[in-house]
């Protein structure tokens, strides 16, 4: 089943690499830019399948249940993104919502699925999937800021990319909640495609002056500790011990 999600996870992201037009990942690169488009979605499909046809040997519905579930989810979310694409006035609330189909129940399904094959109790079953919910949406919190902050070398794909292919990430929400003349600074790039005319620099240093990329670290820390506490009804174990240091992991990674 570890197979599985892998399998799930890499289709997602040679699709998301289709969509975004990306290169790079991880500094390598990516499907479609080797062998063009048409093969990286069918290779994702075939991915998709593949995973599919694996979990059918488990001969559990549950287990099934959560992976039609989560998939349907990922597409909702990949859906829901592209209408808001190029709208510089995204609520929180649309973000978290997009963020969280898009990446946080995947989280979530590998580890109620974990639990379900640990034969852990319905409210162990639970814990789980709410810890890999928040975990999930805490680290992809942390991506959007390093989009912000980090650079190619260090990242391993461009950095800054987000908001060049119409995306805005909740530092640029928070900003045009603080600042109403950085929503045509937000604009200009958007339409242009590019941060010929506003320098990335010049949208770097807005949102650390209105405090905007604190405030966001502050809400995957929320979730982060969301996470943790969600692991109070396991029983002590290393197992459990590792599972309560990922969220911290999560939160100071650089890539």
């Amino acid at each position: 089943m570890a197979t599985v999600m892998e399998f799930l996870h890499t289709a997602t992201l040679v699709h998301d690499d289709v969509i975004d037009r990306a290169d790079t990942r991880r500094s390598r690169p990516t499907v479609n830019a080797l062998y063009g488009n048409e093969t990286a979605v069918l290779m994702g499909d075939w991915l998709y399948m593949s995973a599919f046809e694996t979990t059918l040997t488990e001969r559990s519905l549950p287990i099934l249940d959560i992976l039609t579930r989560v998939t349907r989810k990922m597409t909702e979310g990949e859906l829901l993104q592209l209408t808001l694409l190029g709208q510089t006035d995204v609520s929180e609330s649309q973000y978290l919502d997009v963020l969280q189909r898009k990446t946080s129940y995947l989280f979530s399904a590998c580890c109620e699925i974990g639990a379900i094959l640990g034969k852990a109790s319905e409210r162990q079953q639970e814990s789980l999937r709410d810890y890999g919910l928040n975990l999930g949406t805490a680290f992809q919190l942390i991506d959007d800021l390093l989009d912000f902050t980090s650079n190619d070398d260090v990242l391993g794909k461009a950095a800054g990319v987000d908001l060049l292919g119409g995306k805005v990430t909740l530092p640029l929400i928070y900003l045009t909640e603080a600042d109403d003349d950085a929503r045509e600074m937000i604009r200009i790039v958007l339409n242009d495609e590019s941060y010929n005319s506003v320098a990335r620099e010049d949208l770097l240093d807005a949102v650390e002056r209105v405090g905007a990329l604190e405030r966001a670290r502050l809400r995957a820390d929320e979730y982060a500790e969301k996470a943790r506490a969600a692991l109070d009804n396991l029983p002590e174990s290393e197992y459990c011990d590792s599972l309560r240091a990922i969220p911290s992991y999560v939160l100071d990674r650089d890539r």
